[in-house]
């Protein structure tokens, strides 16, 4: 049996000069991750590519392809939820849910009202999010707010959202959240 040789101190000094390197290429594409996609023109429309908007209808069916002729692989059954247009071809929109399932979808059944999901990312027992009489975090709690509650955006800041909730008989509530609990508003992005 052969001993395997120690590396030298030039390779170790190679190795550890490499490594730095990588964990360094890490935090950039983890600091790039956590702002707005850059965004390209849509080939259909114009409009930016990716961006948020919402389903208009609570039946919409998931396509594997850009028409009619391919198999519905998802129906979504919830109006008002938001969706990241990822590729636009023809009258189709490819889209992709807050759990990254994506397909194509028709573009009259998507609306340019911007919705959002309260950290759709937690799961379980997680702790309802508070929505703020104004934004900060020392005002009055206006609600709580449950994951997965979809919110009206009304405004946003880059660090904070106005957002509206519907209230079963009742009133909208109105109030502010952090916009990093929020899907459907990309990180620093302002919304007027």
């Amino acid at each position: 049996m052969r001993a395997i040789p120690l590396l030298s101190r030039r390779t170790r000094r190679f190795l550890l000069i490499v490594a730095t390197g990588l964990a360094a290429l890490a935090a950039v594409g983890a600091a790039e991750a956590q702002t707005a996609p850059a965004a390209t023109a849509g080939k259909a429309t114009g409009l930016p590519v990716p961006r948020y908007v919402s389903l208009k209808s609570d039946r919409v069916n998931l396509r594997e392809g850009p028409s009619k002729d391919h198999r519905t692989s998802w129906v979504f059954q919830r109006a008002g939820l938001p969706v990241e247009i990822v590729a636009e071809f023809e009258t189709w929109r490819r889209i992709r849910d807050a759990e990254g399932t994506e397909g194509w979808v028709l573009h009259s059944l998507l609306s340019g009202r911007r919705t959002a999901l309260v950290s759709p990312w937690t799961k379980g027992d997680a702790a309802p999010m508070p929505l703020y009489e104004w934004a900060d975090e020392r005002a009055e709690v206006v609600a709580r707010l449950q994951p997965n509650v979809i919110v009206n955006v009304k405004q946003c800041t880059g660090a904070w959202c106005r957002v509206t909730a519907a209230q079963a008989g009742g009133r909208d509530l109105d109030g502010y959240i952090r916009q990093e609990r929020l899907w459907g508003v990309y990180p620093n992005e302002r919304v007027e």
